[in-house]
């Protein structure tokens, strides 16, 4: 069966000499698994642009039953994200959020809220002139609502814990010990007043900002542990002096 498809190409690794496996998040079918042939011909070259992390794109799937992984072709951007391919900041953003987003988003089904989500947040990066230091933090905080895990700021007191597991402020040092003292329960309540249109007036420095970063990854990974290791944060960790 062939269908048309839009998706947003997470990220792209090796499956053999001569093709790689794209995790493509589509628009009509959630989550997907795609072989995109290599080579060393300018096609082959041009092919790869298309696929870049956070790049949008259509194309003709070639969807077999009951396989994980389907073939395509005739790939062409629905959107051109220039700055996000050229400035070394954005790019590093955005291979981070496709490592992270192509292991957090598990459905294999539509779910438009999402998408729209996702679209939206590229063309905000694509458009950034201002606080792009922070856009990976606002978009991570973000994320959780449409992921299931988004923290219950109406709890929040000055003087509460964070309970990392269950996403709530309490009075009380959390049973499973896994919670953020008050001082640190504050940050994620701060968190919750950036947008993407008032970010550049949050002002962290490097040690902040990274402290930020650790804690929201540890947060995610206790409530997705297909999470797991990434190697993308640590070079994250190093553009914002």
């Amino acid at each position: 069966m062939v269908e048309t498809l839009h998706g947003i190409v997470l990220n792209v690794v090796k499956y053999n000499d001569r093709h790689h496996i794209a995790r493509i998040y589509t628009r009509e079918r959630g989550m997907m698994s795609f072989l995109v042939q290599q080579g060393n011909t300018p096609a082959a070259r041009q092919r790869r642009a298309l696929f870049m992390p956070l790049s949008p794109i259509a194309f003709e799937a070639h969807l077999t039953p009951q396989r994980d992984i389907h073939s395509l072709h005739g790939t062409r951007r629905t959107a051109v994200p220039v700055s996000i391919s050229s400035e070394p900041t954005k790019t590093t953003i955005a291979l981070f959020l496709g490592e992270l987003l192509s292991r957090v988003i598990i459905e294999q089904e539509r779910n438009e809220p999402l998408y729209d989500f996702l679209e939206a947040s590229i063309d905000l990066l694509e458009n950034a002139t201002r606080g792009v230091a922070n856009f990976h933090i606002c978009f991570l905080y973000h994320l959780g609502q449409f992921i299931g895990i988004q923290p219950d700021t109406g709890s929040y007191a000055p003087e509460r814990w964070f309970d990392m597991d269950e996403g709530t402020f309490t009075t009380a040092v959390p049973s499973t010990h896994r919670g953020l003292p008050p001082e640190q329960a504050r940050v994620i309540h701060l968190l919750s007043r950036m947008t993407f249109a008032n970010m550049h007036l949050f002002r962290f420095n490097h040690h902040e900002r990274n402290a930020m970063l650790d804690t929201i990854l540890s947060y995610y990974r206790l409530h997705h542990s297909a999470l797991g290791a990434m190697r993308s944060p640590d070079v994250l960790k190093q553009l914002f002096a």
